[in-house]
């Protein structure tokens, strides 16, 4: 799908009146981490649906209470009104389990580069996780590893850390970006054959079993 065609899909996508765009940070007690880069990514989603962006909105929201370690998910609308909801952050894992969704996804959706709440093949993923995983990770329909319910998938088959294109239908992880690993193919027969990490920017990177 050419870049005309995909801006003119997410432009009419984006007049649900329910749609927002969603961030998702770690106020580490003292800073936002990654605070950059999440408003940038939220700045283009914004551009892609022809909504505004308040730069300096997004970094007066971007914060928590000094001290105190808290889980910041920032939200814009398509009238341009962000807000901010804060909680705690989520206990890390160790090692996190991860197995295959039933579900396939779409290369060339481009929804899947948005973070937004229409995420509901992640939700229905994330909601009927089997007992002992911890995540799911998507294919598509060439059998391609994409991201998982809640995080981006790296791997290394022993050249290096990898992690899968966003051709195969990726969201633009903020980790990921930070990180700036080369992008690789990963098939799904492959998987129990590599190393496993997965990660986001709230939680982090870890490692990873497949239980398949």
């Amino acid at each position: 799908m050419g870049g005309g065609a995909v801006e003119g899909a997410l432009r009419e996508g984006g007049s649900a009146p329910e749609l927002k765009l969603i961030e998702t940070l770690l106020w580490d007690g003292a800073r936002a981490v990654r605070a950059d880069r999440h408003g940038t990514r939220m700045a283009a989603a914004a551009t892609a649906l022809g909504w505004g962006f308040d730069a300096s909105r997004f970094a007066a929201l971007a914060r928590g209470e000094a001290g105190v370690p808290a889980r910041l998910r920032l939200t814009l609308d398509g009238g341009g009104q962000m807000a901010v909801e804060r909680g705690a952050v989520p206990a890390p894992l160790a090692v996190w389990r991860v197995g295959m969704a039933g579900a396939r996804l779409s290369s060339g959706d481009p929804w899947l580069r948005v973070k937004s709440t229409r995420r509901a093949v992640y939700d229905a993923a994330r909601a009927g996780l089997a007992p002992g995983l911890d995540e799911v990770v998507f294919l598509n329909e060439r059998g391609e590893v994409c991201d998982g319910t809640i995080t981006t998938l790296f791997f290394d088959r022993g050249q290096g850390l990898r992690t899968p294109p966003l051709s195969s239908g990726l969201l633009p992880g903020v980790l990921r970006a930070g990180m700036a690993v080369p992008e690789e193919v990963l098939m799904a027969e492959d998987l129990g054959r590599v190393r496993l990490w997965l990660g986001n920017s709230l939680r982090g990177l870890a490692p990873a079993v497949w239980v398949g």
